[in-house]
């Protein structure tokens, strides 16, 4: 197939428009910078906590309506093994981000925070938040390498462009206008991107229902026509592996760092909820087109086109967005299609580097390797942090063959590890460093013992019911979950028992590194955990959200 210069000439007139909106959108954060009472640092990373609803609404949905979730439904859809069971992400992301806006949204904001990790550096000080930080750390740049593949795969396909070309060409990019003006930048970007995937998606999805090589989806939704009914169906066996990934996805969401980067950056506290109900609408809406795709490739005779067979039967099925819209659409709406590939793609590498690099920087680079770093000094942090995250995502999505897989191994990370952490430091007052520690190590262990067989990772802790497949261990019991509430009961059942050795004297008090210890005479914090108590506008007593969960300033820290 020779190169499609239409669809060049449109991806690169697309990519001109969303860096001159970067340009812009710098151009305003520099601005709003100069009027600033407060630190420059904070205005590239939140936008002087001054996001619009409408436009937060905009970058909060473009940030999960990635290559990941467009491909990634499609791909689970059509594969006749899982079906549109398996492939109900939109409604996980909906749930997520109405739990979020209900609990997370609102204290959060209330706290000033400037990433999801200042909680953790206030509690348990700043070495043990920053080992907490690379969890975090590893999930976001899984998700630019997972975006990135999805481009990449998208036009490779439809463009005929090596894979190499379309995915460094992409990430350069997203990673000049990120630098241009961070927050800023990513969000106006957001609301194009966003507006052209939704306007470009549904515009291809009358072409595909009436392609002539293809039957209805309703004819396929249960019959075995082509191959399995695309609905999929779920076995028993496989009950409790399906409930895993729908918490995984729908409690994991909340502590992705960049869902909190748009809360943190909103106008106040009721904007970052009504933004987070809005978002779970509107990205309900968004994964109807994707599932329509999956479900249409699914109804095609691929014998009959000029692709030849089923893309499945060539091991291509995760690429089967871009070829049903190549070889089932009039080339001119497979560029628009491709249009709505890249614009999601850039709105959710984008976030995921400038929140990869908000935790590096405010967590680990400030608050610990230099606490004394200027914001001349933190400008240019960010911006090598930026470049950096880029160039490692950018490199995995190399050696990664599935949109899907590194969608989900990024969920996991931030399910099985973040997300009880999260809870405990923001819901639970006795939790201490001691329990963090104990539920950090113990829920890595298990969550590694446990297996993962998408990546490698033999199962050497065997749950009920795992059986023995083509000679590999498969685990049938909700893993993910499991590791998750041991390492939340870990923290909780052992931040107490610390308290309570100390407290009785059974432990001398000079090995009480967290000062847990009632009654005893604390120096006064650390110059980081001080810092980060006045940016969250604490006073050292308890506040209440409106659920009556008492939110901590906290006055255990580390060292």
């Amino acid at each position: 197939m020779a190169l499609n210069v239409p669809g060049v000439v449109a991806v690169v007139l697309f990519y001109i428009m969303i860096l001159a909106t970067g340009v812009w959108a710098a151009r305003k954060s520099r601005k709003a910078g100069k009027k600033s009472d407060g630190n420059r640092t904070e205005a590239v990373l939140l936008g002087e906590r001054n996001i619009s609803l409408l436009v937060g609404v905009f970058t909060m949905t473009a940030t999960w309506v990635g290559g990941g979730f467009l491909l990634g439904i499609a791909e689970a859809v059509y594969t006749p093994k899982m079906g549109l069971i398996w492939a109900l992400m939109p409604i996980q992301y909906t749930m997520s981000f109405i739990i979020g806006g209900l609990f997370f949204a609102k204290p959060m904001r209330e706290q000033k925070y400037i990433t999801m990790m200042d909680p953790f550096q206030i509690k348990y000080g700043k070495v043990l938040s920053a080992a907490l930080v690379l969890p975090c750390l590893l999930t976001e740049v899984l998700w630019v390498s997972c975006t990135l593949l999805g481009l990449g795969a998208t036009l490779s396909v439809i463009l005929d462009l090596p894979y190499g070309y379309s995915v460094w060409i992409s990430a350069a990019v997203a990673i000049v206008y990120t630098l241009l003006g961070g927050l800023y930048s990513v969000a106006y970007t957001d609301v194009i991107q966003l507006s052209l995937a939704f306007l470009s998606l549904w515009l291809c999805v009358p072409f595909l229902l009436l392609n002539g090589t293809s039957v209805s989806i309703a004819q396929t939704a249960f019959n075995h026509t082509f191959q399995e009914p695309w609905l999929g169906t779920l076995e028993r066996d496989s009950v409790w592996k399906w409930i895993d990934d729908f918490l995984m996805l729908g409690l994991g969401s909340v502590s992705f760092q960049s869902f909190h980067q748009r809360t943190l950056s909103a106008s106040s506290p009721r904007a970052a909820q009504l933004t987070c109900y809005a978002a779970a609408l509107v990205i309900a809406i968004l994964g109807i087109p994707p599932v329509l795709v999956g479900a249409v490739a699914a109804s095609t005779d691929w014998n009959l086109t000029l692709y030849g067979s089923s893309p499945y039967e060539r091991g291509e099925h995760s690429l089967v967005l871009p070829l049903t819209l190549q070889y089932l659409t009039p080339w001119y709406i497979s560029i628009t299609g491709i249009g709505a590939v890249a614009a999601a793609v850039m709105s959710s590498t984008d976030s995921s580097l400038l929140s990869a690099t908000s935790v590096f920087s405010s967590n680990i680079y400030k608050n610990v390797l230099r606490t004394q770093a200027s914001d001349y000094e933190m400008q240019w942090v960010i911006w090598v942090t930026v470049v950096l995250v880029g160039l490692v995502g950018t490199s995995i999505s190399f050696y990664a063959n599935s949109v899907l897989v590194l969608w989900l191994l990024g969920a996991d990370v931030s399910y099985s590890l973040i997300f009880p952490h999260l809870v405990s430091v923001l819901f639970f007052k006795m939790t201490n460093g001691y329990g963090a520690v104990v539920g950090y190590v113990v829920g890595l262990t298990v969550r590694i013992l446990l297996g993962e067989n998408a990546v490698g990772l033999p199962v050497v802790l065997q749950l009920p019911g795992c059986t023995l497949e083509d000679g590999v261990l498969v685990q049938k019991s909700p893993v993910r979950t499991v590791s998750m509430l041991i390492t939340l009961a870990s923290v909780l059942v052992f931040s107490p028992l610390a308290s309570f050795v100390f407290d009785r004297g059974l432990l001398p008090e000079s090995w009480d590194v967290f000062k847990v210890k009632r009654g005893v005479t604390v120096t006064p914090a650390d110059a980081v955990t001080q810092s980060l108590k006045e940016e969250a506008g604490s006073d050292g007593e308890c506040d209440e959200n409106t659920h009556g969960v008492a939110l901590q300033p906290i006055s255990q820290a580390g060292t």
